[in-house]
């Protein structure tokens, strides 16, 4: 186990997720009125629960905010480490920035732009509503991935499954890139179905990174610790204005990113067999559709007609149409993924990665 005396203080790293929070604070409400001038405004498919018909014109594409201000700091840092290299005559602070960071900023960033895109096509393109084409929009997620599993492969070397209980991490050499490419794509997936109540993805999300903020800062990894912190305060920042009732909603530009930067951080720790753990509710979300999509097609083929396996899929409109209320399924899979989060971080602590 890593020696703390050794590792950073975390007191940097909290501090600059209270400064993102701030500044969330801050920009939230002038992002709500660009968008409502915009007319940036949510369509709600009519085959969804007939409740959520009430959210209809909220803003979107409020996962600007939070990549947004997460970019900024993370560039105001990169600036000052430049500025005290100039001056010490030391780069190794930039270099440390640089290779800490590049991959799970460049898919965040990545994965938020084309975010943004499908969000911008639901709103105002031709399909409005839907947004872009299943298939265009897995191959896109898919080449990012590629490229991101790639160049943390052959570019800095990280080809890692920690196990718990073991010693040392197992190395995969390039047995790891078809993994990663999974792990990113899936993890953009699941938290972006998990965004259908209020507040609900940003919480799930805010719990993987404080989780995996944990994790990193354990392992003498500061700046991605950074990263995890400054996102933790961001997604707070953000919950402000997306609890319910919600006046402004991530969209895929942020659910997609998220999601997509958490698999990126739990592939760089070496943690990633415990993501379906810390980040467990959004997973069911995901097999909920899975089987709910299965299931239909069975009884299809078996009866002539199909039938659903969940009242409605994801699994939180499930329990929309069984009678619960918005805020009581929010606050309860919020419980559960602290509680799935502890379990993951306290695994992590078994092995050495």
């Amino acid at each position: 186990m890593t020696d703390l005396r050794s590792l950073p203080e975390m007191g940097v790293c909290l501090f600059a997720g209270g400064a993102a929070f701030g500044i969330s604070m801050l920009l939230g409400n002038p992002l709500i009125a660009l968008l409502k001038r915009l007319k940036i405004g949510k369509q709600i498919r009519i085959d969804g629960p007939q409740s959520h018909m009430t959210k209809m014109g909220t803003p979107t594409m409020g996962g600007a905010l939070f990549v947004g201000v997460t970019a900024a700091i993370l560039a105001a840092m990169y600036s000052y480490t430049r500025v005290a290299a100039r001056v010490t005559d030391n780069f190794a602070g930039v270099v440390l920035v640089g290779t800490s960071l590049a991959i799970p900023v460049f898919v965040l960033l990545a994965f938020a732009l084309f975010g943004a895109i499908d969000d911008y096509m639901g709103v105002k393109g031709m399909r409005r509503g839907e947004g872009m084409r299943g298939r265009t929009k897995a191959l896109i997620q898919l080449v990012i991935a590629i490229a991101a599993a790639l160049a943390m492969n052959f570019g800095f070397g990280i080809n890692r499954m920690a196990v718990p209980g073991l010693a040392r991490p197992i190395e995969l050499g390039i047995f790891w890139i078809p993994i990663a490419v999974f792990i990113i794509h899936a993890s953009a997936n699941a938290i972006n179905l998990s965004d259908g109540l209020d507040g609900l993805a940003a919480l799930l999300s805010l719990i993987g990174f404080a989780a995996y903020g944990v994790i990193a800062y354990l392992q003498g990894q500061s700046f991605l610790t950074m990263l995890c912190m400054v996102l933790v305060g961001s997604l707070l920042g953000f919950l402000w204005f997306n609890v319910h009732p919600a006046q402004m909603f991530m969209g895929g530009l942020g659910s997609e990113s998220l999601g997509a930067a958490l698999g990126v951080i739990a592939l760089m720790t070496g943690q990633w067999l415990l993501l379906p753990i810390i980040i467990v509710v959004p997973v069911c979300e995901a097999i909920s559709v899975m089987i709910q999509v299965a299931w239909f097609k069975h009884t299809k083929k078996k009866y002539g007609e199909g039938r659903r396996f969940f009242k409605m899929s994801p699994l939180h409109n499930h329990y929309v149409l069984l009678g619960w209320s918005e805020p009581q399924i929010v606050q309860r899979f919020w419980l559960i993924a602290i509680i799935a989060a502890m379990t993951g971080v306290g695994l992590a602590l078994f092995g050495n990665p």
